[in-house]
């Protein structure tokens, strides 16, 4: 792949990850769209593509960009320093058909960029067939495909990278292609199944692992960890409780079931919301100290920005670094991908100011010291 002829291709699914801080946990399925829309969902797909490609524009101006028409790509890059070339104009109709038209439209690319999550994977990697290589911009609510780079600028970095230093970068044909079946997931099943495999960059440092299934989780030391936060949690307090099995041990431990795969609150020993938006956790919050109870994503290691979108940067920042409380397992932190855990909050200087280290607890009384990087 010579970096002289290097050609990108891109496609934006400009829906991708509009359901994630309504709690809707994803955009797929009819009629989900128009329900994130009036549960006041703001789309932020073209967005996150925009900064990857600001990014490239930076380090390797006047690259080659074949973009699909208007939302679909071309319009995110306008008054960027790169030679972008729309696609012929496409009759959008709002679902997978646009992502899966233009994918097949953008032929002769060395490297097809797609922003989108799990199921914009499946459409474009179906879309090219094999072989092809493709990249990620993270941009949806799950992400549990190996072809997603860590963040935007991780994204823009790795491209840059490809057209002026391509000796850095390696590459795997073998990445998964993962999905979870978003009507299980929101009925509290998860139901993830392998669709395929796509040829994709690698770059230790930018790209992430696909998810690992469920590891054996030391539910007991959990357990003690859970019920040692809920005897010390300070009065007045809002705690946000993140999703997963780890975090579910806390409202485990007060004697009340976990959303498991929604974001719960809790506040003086007594869960005030359940499955809540991002919308309800700010009214919740109001003028009180914020505290938010988070696990870790198994291989990859994300912490925010992967299905707990709802956990607004503004919440997040009110809470600090210090009021960010991280449980999970010691045998999950031991085989993640990279031994550091990740934020995508959807705010860059946000995340650097979430960057250093924290403690994770991992038992009652027992923690680990963890790197958190800014993806």
């Amino acid at each position: 792949m010579p970096a002289e002829a290097l050609t990108f291709g891109l496609v934006v699914n400009p829906i991708a990850g509009l359901g994630g801080a309504v709690g809707l946990k994803g955009t797929d399925g009819p009629g989900t769209v128009a329900e994130a829309l009036d549960r006041g969902a703001v789309p932020r797909a073209g967005e996150r593509v925009r900064r990857a490609f600001a990014r490239l524009a930076d380090r390797a101006p006047g690259t080659l960009v074949r973009a699909a028409p208007g939302k679909l790509a071309a319009g995110w890059l306008e008054g960027l320093d790169l030679d972008v070339r729309s696609l012929a104009p496409i009759e959008v109709s709002g679902t997978a058909r646009d992502t899966r038209v233009a994918a097949q439209a953008l032929t002769g690319c060395d490297l097809v960029v797609f922003g989108g999550g799990d199921g914009t994977a499946r459409d474009v990697t179906a879309s090219l067939g094999p072989g092809r290589a493709v990249l990620g911009i993270p941009c949806g609510v799950k992400m549990h495909s190996g072809a997603f780079a860590i963040s935007p600028e991780a994204a823009g970095a790795l491209l840059s990278d490809l057209v002026t230093s391509p000796d850095r970068i390696g590459w795997d044909d073998g990445a998964e292609i993962m999905d979870i079946d978003e009507a299980a997931l929101r009925s509290g099943r998860i139901a993830p199944q392998l669709f395929g495999h796509a040829r994709v960059p690698v770059s230790r440092k930018r790209m992430q692992a696909s998810k690992g299934g469920p590891s054996t989780l030391a539910a007991d030391a959990l357990a003690g960890a859970a019920r040692e936060l809920v005897e010390g949690m300070s009065q007045g307090t809002l705690y946000v409780i993140g999703p997963g099995t780890s975090t579910g041990a806390v409202l485990t431990a007060m004697g009340a079931t976990p959303s498991m795969l929604g974001i719960d609150a809790v506040r003086d020993g007594r869960v005030v919301a359940r499955d809540a938006t991002a919308e309800e956790l700010e009214a919740l919050a109001g003028g009180a100290p914020v505290r938010i109870v988070l696990g870790v994503t198994g291989r990859q290691g994300f912490l925010l920005g992967r299905g707990n979108q709802q956990i607004t940067p503004s919440l997040i920042a009110r809470a600090g670094p210090e009021g960010l409380i991280v449980m999970a397992s010691e045998d999950k932190l031991a085989t993640l991908a990279q031994p550091r855990l990740w934020v995508d909050t959807g705010d860059p200087e946000l995340d650097q100011a979430l960057s250093g280290y924290l403690r994770v607890k991992t038992g009652r009384g027992r923690e680990t010291m963890m790197r958190v990087g800014a993806s």
